[in-house]
């Protein structure tokens, strides 16, 4: 059974279609990446989740039924804009938040302590959360989701201001909510993370769902005919298949023709006896889909 599962969901605001007939499930120990342009409805979906906005049309279901005030226990929310208390310190402010979600002081305490040393607040603990640094105050909002351990997490930019270190402790812990289980929803405009964690992508677009599935079936659906070389011998002119190539940094992008295949590509310019330390297809990037799809769905609306 699906931990989220969304069918035909619809919102409008006055004249505005919001959401338009979106569906999708979010399973148990998955990161489903929620993408999609400023505006194009992934906040109203988050909140129809969330039980912030009701669905003018279609179902939503978490943890196969209604939410309610027990479920709501059971979700951690992280949100782009960060809702802290700025005039208490570190220590109590999440204490404060932790304790809203129902548990004992003693938990709290243990729980509390065992994040802030994980995340390096242990010497900001005393103080106030206005005199933290953004990355520090972003660092606080990430305990506030987990804290409680919850079986659904929803992450809206989690990785705003943070320095590569911090990051990477970041992608730690959503990999180690994903192994116990976790449902975990991240939306985020930071395309190298969305390929790095998610196991499947949702890209919404003016309310619809413009493109959906794992990133190597994507990947594949958006694949160009075109390799890339990385040689300290030059490439011989006039070889049958090669269109064009491209100098790009490091290596060399190659533009095959339409029927040319790569492996036979790969064979001629062993025979010719380039030398070749990187062969590899072109995998297009996952901005380059985004940038793509957008465009001929915003040309084509």
């Amino acid at each position: 059974m699906p931990v989220v599962s969304a069918k035909e969901i619809t919102k409008s605001f006055g004249t505005i279609k919001a959401v338009n007939g979106i569906t999708f499930d979010l399973n148990q120990g998955e990161i489903l990446g929620l993408l999609g342009p400023n505006g194009a409805g992934k906040t109203t979906t988050i909140r129809m989740i969330l039980d912030i906005f009701k669905p003018d049309k279609g179902s939503l279901t978490v943890f196969g039924g209604a939410m309610d005030e027990p479920k709501k226990n059971m979700v951690g929310y992280l949100p782009e804009e960060r809702g802290l208390y700025q005039d208490i310190t570190l220590e109590k402010c999440l204490h404060y938040l932790a304790s809203i979600k129902g548990l004992p002081d003693e938990v709290i305490e243990d729980r509390l302590t065992e994040y802030i040393a994980r995340f390096e607040l242990k010497e900001y603990r005393k103080k106030k959360v206005k005199e933290l640094s953004k990355g520090m105050q972003q660092k606080a909002q990430l305990i506030s989701t987990f804290i409680h351990q919850p079986k659904l997490v929803i992450v809206d930019e989690p990785f705003s201001s943070l320095d590569p270190i911090n990051t990477q402790m970041v992608k730690e812990l959503l990999r180690e909510e994903k192994s116990k289980g976790t449902a975990i929803m991240m939306s985020t405009h930071q395309m190298n993370q969305a390929e790095e964690l998610c196991d499947r992508l949702l890209l919404i677009d003016k309310g619809k769902i413009v493109l959906e599935g794992r990133l190597d079936h994507i990947r594949k659906q958006f694949a160009k005919p075109e390799v890339l070389v990385k040689s300290n011998s030059p490439i011989p002119d006039g070889i049958n298949g090669i269109e064009s190539i491209r100098q790009e940094n490091n290596h060399q992008r190659i533009f095959l023709k339409k029927d040319a295949a790569p492996k036979r590509i790969l064979a001629e310019l062993v025979r010719l006896g380039v030398e070749l330390e990187q062969f590899e297809i072109a995998a297009p990037t996952l901005d380059e889909i985004f940038i793509s799809v957008v465009t001929n769905h915003g040309l084509n609306a």
